[in-house]
């Protein structure tokens, strides 16, 4: 099993006040729902005003290595990286889990 795991940080003059990060956020929370491939899935907003937190956080479980690609090809995926992509940046880790 694949654990996928992104931290996104705003773009300069973006919070959570603007549209666009509000409806970035229910893509993500959405993705459960159109994504088969997930099987366990959790985001969130940061609590914190560290200046080294990133805004927003989604953790994914997904069976291998496949799943993963299929969820990143998958068009809800891609609709949704447009969305986080006009307003933030982000890092991503992808390990192995146990079952």
């Amino acid at each position: 099993m694949l654990r996928h795991v992104v931290l996104f940080k705003f773009n300069p003059g973006v919070d959570w006040g603007d549209p666009r990060a509000q409806r970035a956020e229910v893509a993500t929370r959405n993705h459960p729902q159109h994504i088969p491939e997930i099987l366990s899935w959790e985001c969130g907003r940061n609590t914190t005003d560290r200046p080294v937190a990133y805004d927003f956080a989604l953790s994914g479980t997904f069976s291998d290595a496949d799943a993963v690609s299929s969820y990143l090809g998958h068009p809800d995926h891609v609709s949704g990286v447009d969305l986080w992509r006009a307003i933030a940046t982000w890092v991503v880790v992808d390990y192995e889990v146990a079952p």
